[in-house]
């Protein structure tokens, strides 16, 4: 694809697109937003490198796509000052760390973000890469028997699977259904939306069918073809789109540190 104001390098024929020839800390020109809108619907995840952006910075970038959206689950972690900012961390006194299990970003909200801006100041000297995987991908992937057998079904997307033991006692969490098969707003193509940090199970059928469904669903979205993997530097920064991506952050560099923030763009209803 061309653009007009950016470079962007695939990292696979599916999904991923590393990002140069642009400022993220300042203002954007339209041309250089459009290009990146479109890039974003191209490539699923955008990556940039060198970008040691400040919480105006992020904010500034993030709304080009839309407006915050805060999650109630993440309240905890809020920066100070910045309740539209989100403090990632894992350092030598970490017992969990946020996003391990395969998932699209708190898909558990009534309208979960349409995506995530995730920037990494400090990253361990080896590990900690992030893998996204295309869920367009995944479901052009399945049988047309799968499809047609899971187009109309729902699913119940629940955040105490991922915040319940780590949150303070009796804060409320989201608990939403949303469909197994979504169609995109801006693409008009049709993703897997089922996810195992928040899915608990497909309503309308016998428990025993969910449970196997969704561990097979679970199980074919992690294929490596439909993959990209990113190691991170200093201040890079990973943007996606919750809506046909999901990702999973590798946690195999303790006791080292990892830091950064995360700033989510409101989305819509998934249908």
């Amino acid at each position: 694809m061309e653009y007009n104001t950016i470079t962007v390098r695939p990292l696979t024929p599916t999904i991923g697109g590393e990002v140069s020839g642009i400022d993220l800390n300042r203002p954007l020109s339209d041309m250089e937003v459009e290009d990146l809108h479109r890039a974003l619907d191209d490539r699923l995840v955008l990556f940039f490198r060198d970008q040691p952006i400040d919480h105006a910075a992020h904010i500034r970038f993030s709304e080009y796509f839309g407006g915050i959206h805060i999650a109630p689950s993440t309240k905890p972690w809020q920066a100070p000052g910045h309740p539209e900012v989100t403090i990632i961390h894992a350092d030598k006194d970490s017992t969990f760390v946020a996003g391990e299990d395969w998932h699209s970003d708190m898909s558990c909200d009534p309208e979960p973000p349409l995506g995530s801006v995730l920037y990494l100041h400090t990253i361990p000297p080896v590990g900690g890469d992030t893998v996204f995987s295309s869920m367009y991908a995944a479901y052009d992937a399945l049988s047309e028997r799968m499809k047609a057998h899971l187009e109309g079904l729902t699913a119940m997307h629940d955040a105490a699977v991922g915040f319940g033991g780590i949150t303070p006692e009796g804060m409320k969490l989201p608990r939403t259904s949303h469909p197994v098969i979504r169609t995109h707003p801006s693409t008009g193509r049709k993703a897997l939306f089922v996810n195992k940090g928040f899915t608990t199970y497909i309503e309308g059928v016998p428990r025993a069918e969910s449970d196997a469904l969704l561990q097979y669903l679970f199980q074919h979205l992690q294929h490596p073809a439909f993959q990209c993997r990113f190691t991170w530097t200093p201040h890079a920064i990973a943007f996606w789109d919750n809506r046909c991506a999901q990702h999973s952050a590798i946690w195999d560099y303790f006791p080292q540190t990892r830091s950064g923030f995360r700033v989510q763009i409101r989305g819509d209803v998934p249908r």
